[in-house]
């Protein structure tokens, strides 16, 4: 079965750090594109960060600019989302995806796949 188990979400106050962490099962992540997405109560998912698979290219939206940071670790078929300097409009579930292909207009949802349950990140005092 093709999916990611999510790790690394919970409860935050502002100013804090969360590492999430998605492993790849049944594909190897190496193949793909990776973007990591968000989707708080009542809004559209959206693309936060993107690795691109040819040349490691990272790509984020304006919102998390110098606060997030995506990797990957091939080796352990995981991706990874550093977040730092929270803030509570950063709360919502997070997912993460894979793509075999690139396209400028990455953070859009369409030819994703693999997304998994998510995980929520939540940022409050």
């Amino acid at each position: 079965q093709f999916q990611f188990v999510y790790s690394g979400g919970g409860l935050v106050q502002p100013g804090g750090s969360l590492r999430l962490s998605c492993v790849a099962s049944g594909f190897n992540l190496a193949d793909y594109t990776i973007g990591w997405f968000r989707q708080a109560p009542g809004a559209e998912r959206v693309g936060v960060a993107c690795k691109r698979r040819s040349d490691g290219s990272t790509y984020y939206t304006d919102a998390v600019k110098g606060r997030f940071t995506i990797s990957r670790d091939n080796a352990k078929n995981t991706a990874y989302l550093q977040m730092n300097s929270l803030k509570p409009e950063d709360t919502a579930v997070y997912y993460c995806a894979a793509r075999p292909d690139w396209v400028s207009d990455w953070s859009k949802v369409v030819g994703y796949y693999y997304w998994g349950q998510g995980t929520q990140v939540s940022v409050s005092s």
